[in-house]
């Protein structure tokens, strides 16, 4: 047994580190101005007391910032740290034995037994002239020289009587404490990291339309012209982010039809997904489209509505992309010769052909697909949302996002990937800033209860960021064929609410796009994946002032603006579900209330936890519904809703926490 590979006296054991995903092997996320609380399970042997500081700062600096670190409960430790800068902040917790703080401890013991004595005190100064001469290192001389004189007291032979109050003043204790004795401190075995990124990560809404059906003319191919002029709608329904399906050249080889017929016609649009032609891949545009500039221009015109553009990436080829006669070998190759179309059995992409990860072409072929991001990045795109990422092979996902983000921490990645728990969440671990979810599907109380918990309130949310929306052009659930308007109010009301970010498909959601192509089909009929659509947005049916109804109380309170608080409430109808969600300060708190019946009036009790929600329970308080303006004077924890869904399918409820004042008149925060 060798002796030399650790210090026998680091007695110290520090374990369980959060946020720590995967043992450290992946980073945690953020966005600026968030609040990192880093907590670890530490501890040592016997019964000296300890002492424990977070070591924080943002990588690629020297600086470290040292917090010190509190107790809880049961030898767990925690501290805090803000972010302030996008990129990657690192951390590590360091723990130590505080003789000090031991001495101390047992001498007010002993002195409240009467059994202290001289010897007790000198063991003291022997540890207040260490502390001193670390005072002096630190060139801390005024600290110094305090301490050396009372280090001197405490060894004058005085009566023990004389010393007790020098020996345990407040002090003393605060300056000893200034210069602990580190000699033997124990530092976690790796630094630990978390990405930063911006606020719209944590909180967005996303609003995706088809460029090519844009045009106020009906059947006419949009430019990105008729897109600058769609900016106005989606930016005054209150949107953050828009996203638009691939603006690429389309592939005319086994190009599909309307309805996804796999025989198009001369005059046929083709899928958006199937890319690249003679015009060029996935640094062209659609000529249809407009120009570079043209594209330039829409971007700029989208920031100065405060509107982010975000790309659709979709690596994949079209037979006649560019990439196809240039690279074949990137390509995986069937016994005849020809090459592999994409499939899902018994789905088949004939217009589509996907990346080989296996090429032995591999490393330039990543290369070129990161080239792929920089150029857009250089255009202005900084938000990218990926189609499929869970058929391209992770380590590339790795790679290539840490590659993009080391130069531009402000460009999100958001993975379209609807597929298996374990995948989703390597995706999220690998880097992407956020996902789509099983939300679509989630449509009883239990299983919504279950799912968002699990999203909210596990260790899962330290890297997976859930993005929930009702519909998109691939997903037109059931319930929204079946459940009338209604189902589209639920849906938006639940979507907005227990996500901090979501999105809709439009026009076709606010307009309430509802039948399929066929029976237990979730595609749309005249689906615009494969046809240029016109719309009316002034229809009288539109949601649209619903939405920008719920888009602004969204931005009004800070509650809706993340998922770390999401709680839910009993309510005694299973048609019925509540919800909580509060600010960090505690100031402001929303309570939804949502009738998850498309086709009938429900009503129940709630039952709140007002203890836990800081709601006083000896007088009534008061509801605040933020659709209606209705107001509720509620009294205690059960208390009665009825929802209509011919009327609103829902409430947001902020609550005002009723205060006495010295009048005994009440008033509400």
């Amino acid at each position: 047994m060798t002796l030399t590979k650790h210090d026998g006296r680091q007695r110290v054991v520090i374990e369980g580190i959060s946020p720590e995903v995967d043992g450290g092997r992946f980073p945690a996320k953020r966005t600026i101005g968030d609040q990192v609380r880093v907590e670890a399970d530490i501890f040592t042997d016997g019964h000296d007391s300890i002492a424990a500081s977070l070591l924080a700062h943002r990588e690629g600096s020297d600086q470290w910032t040292e917090i010190p670190m509190h107790p809880l409960t049961n030898d767990r430790w925690y501290a805090a740290f803000r972010v302030s800068e996008l990129g990657r902040y690192g951390f590590k917790v360091q723990g130590w034995i505080d003789h000090f703080e031991t001495w101390r401890r047992d001498l007010l013991k002993r002195i409240k037994a009467e059994s202290d004595a001289n010897v007790d005190y000198l063991i003291g100064a022997d540890l207040i002239e260490a502390a001193a001469a670390r005072a002096k290192k630190a060139k801390a001389a005024a600290d110094a020289k305090w301490l050396t004189q009372r280090a001197a007291e405490l060894r004058s032979g005085n009566p023990v009587a004389a010393l007790r109050t020098p020996a345990t003043d407040s002090v003393l204790h605060e300056i000893a404490l200034r210069y602990p004795d580190k000699r033997f401190a124990t530092l976690s075995d790796r630094e630990t990291f978390i990405v930063v990124d911006p606020v719209h990560a944590r909180f967005s809404a996303w609003y995706e339309f088809f460029p090519r059906s844009a045009s106020s003319e009906i059947g006419k191919h949009g430019t990105f012209s008729d897109c600058e002029k769609r900016l106005p709608y989606v930016a005054g329904m209150g949107f953050d982010v828009v996203y638009m399906p691939p603006i690429h050249p389309i592939g005319r080889k086994f190009r599909k039809g309307p309805n996804n017929n796999p025989e198009s016609k001369p005059g046929d649009e083709g899928s958006p997904w199937a890319i690249g032609s003679i015009e060029g891949g996935h640094k062209s545009i659609l000529p249809a489209l407009g120009t570079l500039e043209d594209f330039r221009s829409f971007v700029s015109a989208a920031n100065e509505h405060n509107l982010l553009i975000a790309m659709d990436i979709a690596f994949q080829s079209a037979p006649d992309h560019p990439y196809v006669a240039k690279h074949e070998n990137w390509f995986k190759k069937r016994p005849d010769g020809t090459i592999q179309y994409a499939e899902n059995p018994p789905k088949k992409y004939q217009d589509i052909y996907p990346f080989d990860f296996e090429s032995d072409d591999w490393v330039g072929m990543w290369q070129e697909l990161k080239s792929v991001f920089l150029y857009w990045v250089q255009q202005g795109v900084t938000v990218f949302r990926v189609d499929n990422p869970h058929t391209k092979a992770f380590p590339f996902w790795e790679w290539v996002i840490t590659e993009v983000k080391r130069d531009h921490p402000e460009v999100l990645f958001f993975a379209e990937a609807f597929t298996r728990p374990k995948i989703m969440y390597r995706l999220a671990k690998l880097g992407f800033s956020q996902s789509y979810t099983y939300f679509p599907w989630r449509n009883a109380k239990a299983e919504i209860t279950t799912y968002l918990t699990e999203l909210a309130q596990t260790p899962v949310r330290e890297f997976f960021r859930p993005n929930q929306w009702p519909n998109t052009p691939d997903i037109l659930t059931e319930f929204l064929q079946i459940g009338g308007r209604a189902a589209f109010v639920i849906r938006l009301l639940l979507a907005s609410t227990l996500g901090s970010n979501y999105g809709i498909y439009g026009p076709a959601f606010e307009l309430q796009e509802h039948l399929p192509v066929k029976h237990g089909s979730e595609e749309y009929l005249n689906s615009e994946k494969y046809e240029i659509r016109s719309w009316n947005l002034d229809d009288p049916k539109s949601l649209r002032r619903l939405i920008t109804l719920v888009n602004g109380i969204r931005k009004d309170n800070e509650a809706l603006q993340t998922d770390w608080s999401l709680k839910f409430h009993p309510t005694d109808n299973d048609q019925i579900i509540c919800y909580s969600k509060e600010s960090e300060d505690r100031t402001n708190l929303i309570i939804v209330v949502v009738n998850l019946d498309p086709h009938h009036t429900q009503a129940g009790n709630l039952n709140l936890p007002l203890y836990e929600l800081q709601i006083p329970e000896d007088r009534g308080f008061e509801a605040e519904d933020l659709l209606t303006s209705d107001r509720f004077l509620w009294h205690g924890p059960r208390n009665f809703v009825s929802l209509d869904p011919n009327r609103l399918s829902g409430h947001i409820l902020k609550i005002h926490r009723k205060m006495k004042v010295e009048t005994d008149f009440e008033y509400f925060l």
